[in-house]
């Protein structure tokens, strides 16, 4: 039985709704997944299909969130509040133990800390929490010597900026986000999800790979104490995978700022308009020296953690390098575990969101149908 796809798309981007129909078709029954578009403010393409799944259902954006953080973050370095090569103790003192005195919130941003988790690990109470990840963060010492290699800090990084962000004005990143961009947008993009929300939430479903992509998964097998493990979490027993992290009412009440937001796609597209676009009536958040900023590739090569290519500008990935090369330059964004991708192109004027709610193999980042649908949207884009 085809899934019916749901929602509309303006003239000329059509294509965008005949390859999301198709992706869907070739899908398991029970897929649920949204798509949304802006270019230059006005919005372009907003489809949902799924039993269930409503175009304002939520889903888990578990790494994506990164991006709403540091949008945060960018705003704060806009406002003179935050000093990009600052060092981190500047604004936190502790931080200085262990040899990270040197590190500044540049690097920190760019993932070159080396201070992807903890030796001993945290308990699941504690990933649901920044201030204390934080706090026990900052007593660690560093896996590589700050500055001078990069790796994904998957789990931590939205605790470390954001623990910079509280010391330099007394808020959490969670509460600005809430005041300076969610609440003004009426943006369905949540860090902390209101217990009145919460029939909203579409569960995450876990992953379920073909016998053939089982066996890709077990053939390469991820040892207990690699970097890897540790900067997921994965070295310390009973705490849970990704979807029970998800699916856990305490992350998502307190959504902690690596990967505990949910969101719709309408959400993620649309912060990304506001960031490069006018968008109800409303300037761009961001002014064109601090996008050109946060797009800028500062870590690029060799990541530590996902032991591939990768490439980040300021807590953001540089989209265009990391997964869709046709973008424009300076592109910058962030995906999450299930799938979730959302991203601004300043030159194409494009703000892109998607979810789902399975987890896509092979996991760790944006699905792989992100790279038809983001070619199909960018291409009608620049028709226009």
């Amino acid at each position: 039985m085809t899934q019916e796809i749901h929602g509309t798309v303006a003239d000329g981007f059509e294509a965008v709704r005949e390859e999301f129909a198709a992706f869907v078709a070739g899908e398991r029954p029970d897929y649920e997944g949204q798509l949304c578009a802006y270019v230059h403010g006005r919005r372009v393409v907003d489809l949902w299909a799924g039993d269930g799944n409503e175009a304002d259902s939520l889903h888990a954006v578990f790494s994506s969130t990164k991006g709403a953080a540091h949008l945060v973050v960018a705003l704060l370095v806009q406002d003179g509040t935050l000093e990009l090569d600052r060092k981190v103790t500047y604004y936190w003192p502790e931080f200085a133990a262990e040899g990270k005195g040197a590190l500044t919130l540049r690097d920190l941003l760019a993932h070159r800390a080396g201070l992807v988790g903890l030796d001993a690990g945290f308990s699941r109470a504690e990933m649901a929490d920044d201030r204390v990840i934080a706090e026990r963060l900052a007593d660690q010492r560093p896996f590589w010597r700050p500055g001078t290699a990069f790796g994904y800090h998957a789990l931590v990084i939205g605790a470390l900026t954001g623990e910079v962000v509280r010391r330099a004005t007394g808020r959490t990143i969670q509460d600005l986000w809430e005041e300076r961009v969610r609440a003004p947008y009426s943006l369905d993009f949540h860090l902390g999800l209101p217990a009145s929300q919460e029939p909203r939430y579409r569960p995450v479903q876990p992953m379920l790979p073909t016998p053939e992509q089982q066996a890709l998964i077990d053939a390469s097998p991820q040892g207990p104490h690699t970097l890897a493990s540790i900067a997921f979490n994965a070295h310390v027993p009973d705490t849970g995978d990704l979807v029970d992290y998800a699916n856990s009412r305490e992350v998502r009440a307190k959504g902690p700022a690596s990967a505990g937001g949910v969101a719709a796609a309408r959400g993620i597209a649309g912060m990304y308009a506001a960031a490069i676009s006018e968008l109800n009536d409303r300037p761009p958040l961001l002014k064109p020296d601090t996008i050109a900023e946060v797009g800028q590739i500062h870590s690029i090569g060799y990541d530590l953690i996902a032991r591939a290519h990768r490439s980040y500008g300021l807590g953001f990935q540089a989209t265009a390098d990391t997964w869709h090369p046709f973008l424009g330059a300076g592109a910058f964004g962030h995906s999450g575990a299930a799938g979730s991708q959302g991203f601004a192109d300043p030159r194409s004027g494009l703000a892109y969101g998607y979810t789902r709610r399975r987890l896509a193999f092979p996991g760790g980042g944006a699905a792989p149908e992100n790279s038809i649908l983001v070619r199909a949207v960018h291409t009608a884009a620049l028709a226009h």
